[in-house]
């Protein structure tokens, strides 16, 4: 799984990327189809730092998750929890599609 993570109007330190590297490294327990993680930090209300991960998986769309709170830890927990719960119901759908059986009888 490849991750990159980016800032706009600011820089992150090496440690700071680090960190949230290893955060977002905890989604790959959630759905093992994913192929890249991209996290954006957006600096420009430093009251205020938003983040965005968006997910490619494979043979699905990709997935979206965005936060913004007066820390930047708390943006990136958030968007964290968010993109699991997404993964998650994906998870979940695909694993109960395989599984139903069809009520209609021939």
């Amino acid at each position: 799984m490849q991750t990159n993570v980016s800032a706009r109007h600011g820089h992150l330190s090496p440690a700071t990327q680090s960190k949230i590297v290893a955060k977002v490294g905890r989604l790959k327990r959630y759905f093992d189809g994913i192929t890249a993680l991209n996290v954006t930090v957006d600096l420009q209300n430093p009251a205020l730092p938003a983040v965005e991960i968006v997910a490619s998986a494979e043979h699905f769309h990709e997935m979206v998750s965005h936060e913004a709170a007066p820390q930047l830890w708390r943006s990136v927990d958030g968007a964290v929890q968010k993109l699991e719960q997404q993964l998650r119901k994906h998870k979940e759908k695909t694993r109960d599609h395989k599984h139903v059986q069809s009520s209609r009888k021939a």
